[in-house]
């Protein structure tokens, strides 16, 4: 029973933490992932900051615009950080709305934000997220 105990207070103690067991850093410049797979976007988000899941195809306008206004917003908010999910599979021309990660995330428009806050909860998606990451982006310096 004695040894029991030590393990059930490791356990209580981190799992406040779980979703960021294997949590990413923040890097200089926002990380890009996926590449069309499918991704387990947990282990993406950076502990401790507010993350803004970025997904976006390079074949997508209105995404390639907001590209360098995301990669400012990162590096100038020391308490975001911004993760940039590729829908596109690598020889896929257009937009790959047939992606298993597009699949996954059920995606019918990009850009389409989901914003994380520091203990990993997902507290905005969609319409409300891109409405909290274009108030964000008038505040950066251009």
């Amino acid at each position: 029973m004695k040894k029991t105990i030590p393990a059930l207070l490791l356990a209580l103690a981190i799992a406040p933490l779980a979703p960021f067991i294997h949590a990413a850093e923040k890097g200089d410049t926002p990380a890009i992932i996926s590449h069309g797979e499918k991704v387990t976007l947990a282990e993406h988000l950076v502990a401790g900051k507010t993350t803004v899941v970025d997904f976006t195809s390079k074949y997508c306008p209105p995404c390639v615009r907001l590209s360098p206004l995301l990669d400012k917003l990162h590096a100038q908010r020391d308490d975001i950080a911004v993760v940039k999910v590729d829908i596109n599979r690598p020889k896929t021309k257009g937009i790959d709305w047939k992606s298993p990660v597009a699949q996954q995330y059920q995606l019918k428009s990009i850009p389409h934000f989901q914003i994380y806050d520091a203990a990993g909860n997902l507290v905005a998606e969609g319409k409300e997220a891109r409405a909290k990451v274009s108030a964000w982006l008038e505040g950066i310096d251009s």
